[in-house]
């Protein structure tokens, strides 16, 4: 492998939504894109500001284009969408759905713009409206869930007669490919890629084998990169879609812990562990006087600490149900925007967890990368909490409540997790290796991957993703 030297120019500060400029936040909150772009520009080309604050502002100016690009439904859309489940569906009905929530949009320039998957999470979100599409195209309970309802008992048994921890492992062949649109460049120009790469050092993710990459020269990212990445570059050829592609093996293993409450010993709240994570970590994790009002409901007086993780877990898998997200770079305050919304993605939802969980003494760090399950495979994400006595255990906050009337069944994934989730990343919002010139395109997760040229970044409509899964092992 050759070495790739680059020169980087560093960038200081956590890229968050709200600029220092209260005019200009102003018009962001009343939907004055336009004029909040050009005030940017204004200030940018007349105030002395730091290379930091440019930094800023030209992300914020950036924020708002992905924002367009998300909010992209008319009304028309929406009710051609809808009409499929109810026929006589009018705008009056849309002004129900949007008081209530279920309807996600925004005014824009003085246009009403809805979510690009406002429609579609409309069945997800609204319990009568979820009700009549299933009336229309039937009910089938969703294949991943069958899957993992009779996957779960054995896994279980398994570790239960074999006294081990770790069970059922399976050996995945990944081939993942990112394809940048021809002419998103021009001819001649080097495009910087980072994809993502598994983690080492996790017990239930072992043998991580790089069996192919599509250019002679990359670099991996050490473990000490808990976002990790492996980097290289291609030439954009004019007319020509540029592939950037690697191979991996990887064997993983399903984690069961069956945990008893009244083994769980205190905290020591003077840890560096501790401290660290169960701090408050903006823009995401905020003590909010709403988290505090939500965890005074669900948790009452409960002291134990897995107990209190499993009534915030039965919460938000009872309450908040999964639905098509923003990308997160849109969203100022992620577990608020949960808890206010009352839906979201697995990543969403974990966040709100998370927060939750910090708030009430609890440690808790993100985890994320692929759920590779047959059949489904996706970006997903998910967490892990720390109980003394059993150290970290993964929680999938987004698969949530088992169906099923045993208990260590139903709540598995407080604790447990099947092999199928691939681990790139050990927090977010950390920096890369070799590290980026320009603004992620994702500047809270990594799973699909980061491109830019030096022209800028290339935002996640310039290319498409693809990952194909091989199972070595039999299928459990």
């Amino acid at each position: 492998m050759k070495t790739i030297t680059l020169m980087i120019f560093m960038l200081s500060g956590l890229i968050i939504a709200q600029t220092k400029f209260d005019d200009i936040n102003e018009l962001v909150k009343a939907g004055e894109f336009r004029k909040a772009a050009q005030l940017i520009d204004e200030k940018i080309n007349s105030m002395y500001l730091s290379h930091d604050e440019v930094f800023q502002l030209e992300f914020e100016k950036e924020r708002l284009e992905r924002i367009r690009k998300d909010f992209n439904k008319t009304t028309d859309d929406i009710l051609k969408y809808v009409r499929k489940y109810y026929p006589n569906a009018n705008e009056k009905d849309l002004e129900k759905w949007e008081q209530d929530g279920s309807l996600e949009y925004k005014i824009i320039d003085g246009r009403k713009c809805y979510f690009a998957r406002a429609a579609s999470n409309l069945f997800r979100i609204n319990e009568e409206a979820k009700k009549q599409k299933e009336l229309v195209d039937g009910y089938k309970k969703d294949a991943l869930d069958e899957f993992l309802e009779s996957y779960i008992p054995k896994a279980m048994d398994e570790s239960a007669n074999s006294q081990e921890r770790l069970v059922k492992p399976v050996t995945l062949k990944l081939n993942y490919k990112v394809t940048l649109d021809a002419n998103a460049v021009p001819h001649g120009e080097i495009v910087r890629c980072w994809l993502p790469f598994p983690r080492e050092g996790q017990d239930r993710q072992q043998n991580i084998k790089l069996l192919a990459v599509n250019s002679d020269e990359y670099v991996i990212a050490s473990n000490d990169n808990l976002q990790r990445t492996i980097y290289f570059e291609k030439v954009a050829q004019k007319d020509q879609p540029t592939i950037f592609n690697i191979a991996l093996e990887v064997t993983s293993f399903a984690e069961v812990n069956f945990i008893e409450p009244q083994l769980i010993k205190p905290y020591n709240k003077n840890s560096g562990l501790f401290k660290r994570y169960t701090a408050e970590r903006p823009p995401h994790i905020v003590f909010t006087d709403k988290i505090k009002k939500l965890s005074e409901e669900i948790v009452g007086n409960e002291t134990n600490p897995y107990l209190i993780a499993k009534k915030i877990f039965t919460w938000i898998s009872t309450n908040i149900p999964w639905a098509g997200a923003r990308e997160y770079s849109t969203i100022e305050n992620i577990s608020d925007y949960c808890l206010t919304r009352k839906h979201g993605d697995c990543g969403i939802k974990t966040l709100l967890f998370m927060t939750l969980c910090r708030y009430n003494g609890i440690p808790a760090k993100w985890q994320s990368g692929w759920m590779l399950h047959p059949g489904e495979v996706n970006l997903h994400d998910w967490c892990e909490i720390y109980l003394e006595g059993y150290e970290w255990i993964p929680v999938d906050q987004s698969f949530g409540l088992v169906d099923s009337e045993q208990e260590d069944e139903k709540y598995f994934f407080l604790g447990s997790i099947d092999p199928y989730h691939l681990i790139v990343n050990d927090d977010y919002s950390t920096p890369f290796f070799p590290a980026k010139i320009f603004p992620r395109s994702e500047t809270v997760d990594f799973q699909r991957g980061e491109l830019e040229w030096r022209g800028g970044n290339l935002y996640f409509d310039k290319w498409d993703y693809h990952m194909d899964v091989e199972y070595l092992e039999p299928k459990q």
